[in-house]
């Protein structure tokens, strides 16, 4: 009598052991997929706004270089000033690059995988 009972409460561990593995499968794929859905929305979204800065940029400048152009009388010289003023930005970020992207973007992925 004990040994069956015994053996009943083993398999009734055993089921129990199988049904807890098999939920906590089913919550690290859902937790998966929660969390790259979270980045891929997030570098879409981000892809969208650099593409319309971009543009915005790329109207500016040209409204730009043609405004001192004019201005200067050669929209030669309009460009060529207006891609210095590019080339010293790019200059500074070259600098400053890791404490703002390096850091943002960590702290964005840590915020998604680690927060939920």
């Amino acid at each position: 009598m004990a040994f069956s009972e015994l053996k009943e409460n083993v398999d009734e561990i055993h089921e129990e052991t199988r049904a807890y593995i098999d939920s906590t499968i089913k919550y690290y794929k859902l937790w998966g997929f929660k969390v790259a859905m979270k980045s891929t929305t997030m570098i879409f979204k981000f892809i969208l706004v650099t593409i319309c800065v971009m543009m915005f940029l790329f109207f500016v400048s040209v409204a730009a270089s043609l405004a001192i152009g004019s201005a200067l009388e050669s929209n030669t010289l309009g460009f060529l000033i207006v891609a210095g003023v590019y080339l010293l930005l790019f200059i500074a970020f070259l600098f400053i690059k890791p404490q703002i992207i390096e850091g943002s973007v960590l702290k964005r992925f840590s915020e998604i995988f680690f927060n939920d």
